[in-house]
């Protein structure tokens, strides 16, 4: 096994290996979540992100 593998490559290696491809659409979500919270910031963004809620 390789020593510098990013977190995704390892992640998608566990849902294979595992079969828990449940847990994609939870990931999913978060990688989303945490992509509307970091584009929120102190952004041109930020006034169509606040409209979605």
């Amino acid at each position: 096994m390789q020593k510098n593998r990013s977190l995704l490559v390892e992640l998608w290696d566990f849902l294979k290996v595992r079969k828990a491809w449940w847990l994609a659409p939870i990931i999913i979500m978060l990688i989303l979540v945490g992509a509307l919270i970091i584009f929120g910031q102190n952004s041109s963004v930020s006034p169509f992100v606040y409209a979605l809620f």
